[in-house]
């Protein structure tokens, strides 16, 4: 309730409203500004969603009134000058995208974050942080029933979304009985589970399967079985032609595996090396992605490794994988 306070306090003091996310964003930032912009206009503010980029297509079944665009739309869209910019599923505007920052310092008005990651205490004090919440989508959702906004199918389908998403199909150990009750309330709309799934998911082509076996052959594990980890190369990506995006839950597959604690996905970025983590829920991988000089949740963290000319592929996976059971000898 005393989120809630903070919340109601923010959208009291605003008409015009802009609702964005970070860079590159997930279905969570996705659908939870699509499903908060709806209950706003709906509560009688004038809100729009806008990000650094377009919506990617792949993500536009979530958004039929297309109330997200790039900041390239902004001025011809909204012309408004924003009374208020609301900042979901991160807790920092520099997340948003140097444009984005930029256009948010040029209005001059105020910024209000709903996110479950961690950040500092006093950041905290005056937004909507709680790094219990299974997912972004899971906060936007109960500040709209305290709204006093009745669900439908528009707004349930990116909620259901975002959250699906961000628990791995409710996999992860944040997911408690009141993210499942807000599950029941979405799904009393009538949205139905299997076609949500496969609109995330989408239906996948013969070469994602030939990928994912690729990636899967690559797995290996310490001599303990306690790390396990995937390499997913450029040349491969290129071979198959496959989106990115595709890619994210390759990782989940290792967390079957007897003895696991942390589960890694490298994937080759050009310059620099992505470290995807997962954790089994016994090990918290956000503290050890900061030790690798990233961040990220108990079960789910990354970090990036700058990649150089005196050292394989190879050889920095096995310097990270020593460097990640070290932490683990400490835990």
């Amino acid at each position: 309730m005393e989120m809630y306070k903070k919340f109601k306090k923010a959208i009291d003091q605003a008409q015009n409203i802009v609702i964005s996310t970070h860079l590159f964003p997930d279905a969570d930032g996705i659908g939870s500004e699509i499903s908060l912009c709806l209950a706003l206009n709906k509560f009688g503010k004038n809100a729009i969603c806008c990000n650094q980029e377009r919506l990617l297509e792949r993500y536009k079944y979530l958004d039929p009134q297309d109330l997200v665009i790039g900041l390239e739309d902004l001025e011809e869209r909204y012309p408004q000058k924003p009374d208020l910019v609301i900042v979901v599923d991160t807790n920092t505007v520099y997340r948003t995208g140097e444009r984005f920052r930029e256009y948010v310092e040029e209005q001059g008005c105020p910024v209000f974050y709903i996110d479950h990651h961690p950040c500092a205490e006093s950041l905290q004090d005056d937004n909507c942080i709680d790094t219990t919440a299974a997912a972004t989508g899971q906060l936007v959702g109960e500040l709209i029933k305290l709204l006093g906004i009745k669900f439908d199918q528009e707004i349930a389908l990116p909620l259901y979304t975002a959250i699906l998403i961000d628990t791995s199909s409710f996999r992860y150990p944040t997911v408690t009985a009141q993210t499942h009750r807000l599950i029941a309330d979405l799904m009393d709309t009538g949205i139905e589970p299997p076609l949500a799934y496969n609109g995330i998911y989408g239906t996948k082509k013969i070469e994602h399967m030939h990928l994912l076996g690729n990636v899967l052959a690559s797995a290996d594990c310490n001599k303990s079985e306690e790390i396990a980890w995937l390499v997913l190369k450029r040349e491969e990506m290129e071979k198959f032609n496959i989106d990115i995006e595709d890619t994210h839950a390759f990782i989940n597959h290792l967390l079957i595996l007897d003895n696991i604690k942390v589960a890694c996905m490298f994937r080759d970025e050009g310059k620099q090396l992505k470290v995807s983590l997962r954790s089994t829920g016994v090990v918290d991988v956000g503290l050890i992605a900061v030790q690798l000089g990233g961040g990220g949740h108990s079960h789910s963290a990354a970090t990036l490794i700058n990649k150089s000319d005196d050292k394989s592929l190879e050889e920095i996976i096995k310097a990270t994988v020593e460097r990640i059971e070290n932490c683990l000898s400490n835990v």
